[in-house]
């Protein structure tokens, strides 16, 4: 019954469509991305109308499909042969004003009232929440419209956007000043992840993003689905302070195929030696100016540290997802460890800090991200008892004094403290998946008797449960 539940699960997942969205960053001459930001500046002043003009007529528009919207807002300002006289008479003043609007592109047009609805929308549904009562404070003040909107265009293929060969240049309609012309063969210096040359990987309307430190665009990539073959095996990891990540392929029948340790220790050095810095200028800082250190104190030094943290992140799941597709698995498994907090190590000291900028969290959205991209699931077990207890089913374990990353069984027997905890992370998926367990993902908190597993599962409970079938 779990197995049939567990696969319900991962076919409904499976179903959703994935959006992704790479960075292509564009090397754009001074003239050009003159010109980029010339038609940011029109975008954003052609918006301000709409969304004041929409939010007048959002109770003809409310009840109408999303779909509809914007030919119906489209019809209420953009005159034609068929329609000459459109209904807001506003938007005439607009035009008188902003003579460079009658020549704005139509697909543009739509993006904008697009953008427009989507902004209204928002302040309507946030505005009867208020009304409605739901606010953080009792006297949060209501939400306001802004029709100063900070957004960006969406450009569509073959009306504003062009692509040249491979990829490697990108021709994008612009507007000059005073006429709307097509800019050729700006440069893309990268493309992000590269999304867009896997198969069955469909590109979608890029947004122009440009501003002082930038010039790219957000390039939107549907995922195509990709199923993954159902096999004996899972790739189960243990997230550690001592080692980052310690993955084993765990089989059906309690069989351990591969196993490997992954700790970007060069990485993890760099990180560490950035936060002793910080340690070590702030009590030089206090201690001399016997004042509390200023905001933004080491700005730069946190700046880096926390990038280097997030390669670290990047390069364990990166790792891990090879690990998996290595051994051609279809499910990875991981502790469920949402909401836990370390209790050891006194404030500002070292273990204190190890837990502080331990990145398991980050690590989970990255790996769930990336792998089920691939057409693979990510399970999450209750961590309860994992590491106290022993693989091969001998009982509760004694952590070694000397070294916190071995452990010794009650048989006598060594061994690796996160290799164990592996073991028995792969053993309690598949005890769901063959008996259906209530505890599977559920995380612990309280001290109460039913918040305790009365016979822990380990390797050796799923070797034995496979022998007496």
């Amino acid at each position: 019954m779990g197995k049939h539940k567990t696969r319900k699960k991962t076919k409904k997942r499976l179903n959703q469509d994935l959006i992704r969205t790479d960075v292509w960053s564009l090397l754009a001459t001074p003239t050009q991305k003159y010109q980029l930001l010339l038609t940011i500046d029109e975008y954003r002043q052609y918006l301000k109308p709409l969304v004041l003009i929409i939010n007048a007529q959002w109770v003809n528009l409310a009840s109408l499909p999303a779909k509809e919207r914007v030919n119906v807002v489209e019809k209420m300002i953009h005159a034609t042969a068929t329609n000459p006289n459109p209904k807001h008479k506003y938007y005439q003043k607009v035009i008188n004003k902003y003579p460079s609007f009658r020549k704005f592109p139509s697909y543009l047009r739509r993006a904008a009232i697009a953008d427009a609805l989507g902004i209204v929308s928002s302040f309507q549904t946030r505005y009867y929440q208020w009304q409605s009562g739901e606010r953080k404070r009792r006297d949060a003040r209501p939400p306001r419209l802004s029709a100063t909107c900070n957004t960006y265009p969406t450009l569509y293929k073959g009306q504003q956007v062009k692509y040249g060969a491979n990829y490697c240049t990108v021709d994008l309609k612009i507007w000059n000043g005073s006429d709307w012309v097509w800019t050729n063969s700006i440069q893309v210096k990268s493309h992000g992840g590269r999304r867009h040359l896997t198969v069955n990987n469909k590109m979608q309307s890029p947004t122009l993003v440009v501003n002082r430190n930038r010039c790219q665009l957000s390039m939107p990539i549907a995922i195509g689905k990709i199923e993954r073959q159902e096999r004996d095996y899972v790739a189960s990891v243990d997230l550690g302070i001592n080692n980052a990540a310690t993955c084993s392929i765990v089989g059906r029948d309690g069989t351990v195929k591969a196993r490997q340790f992954i700790n970007p220790s060069r990485d993890i050095d760099r990180r560490n030696q950035r936060r002793m810095m910080i340690a070590k200028k702030s009590q030089q800082t206090q201690r001399i100016t016997t004042q509390k250190l200023p905001r933004g104190f080491c700005r730069g030094i946190y700046r880096k540290s926390s990038n280097i943290n997030l390669e670290i992140a990047r390069t364990v799941a990166r790792k891990i997802i090879d690990f998996a597709k290595t051994h051609s698995v279809k499910v990875i498994v991981l502790e469920n460890l949402s909401g836990w907090k370390a209790k050891a190590g006194r404030r500002g000291s070292l273990l204190k800090q190890k837990f502080h900028l331990w990145c398991h969290r980050k690590i989970v959205e990255l790996l769930t991200d990336r792998w089920n991209e691939i057409g693979g699931v990510v399970q999450a077990v209750n961590p309860k008892y994992t590491s106290a207890y022993a693989f091969d089913g001998s009982g509760k374990v004694k952590r070694s004094q000397m070294n916190y990353s071995l452990l010794r069984f009650t048989t006598g027997k060594n061994y690796n403290a996160d290799l164990n905890a592996s073991y028995n992370i792969g053993a309690r998926y598949w005890y769901n998946i063959i008996i259906g367990d209530k505890h599977f993902s559920r995380v612990f908190e309280g001290k109460c008797s039913h918040d305790t597993l009365r016979t822990p599962v380990t390797l050796g409970t799923l070797r034995s449960l496979v022998t007496a079938a």
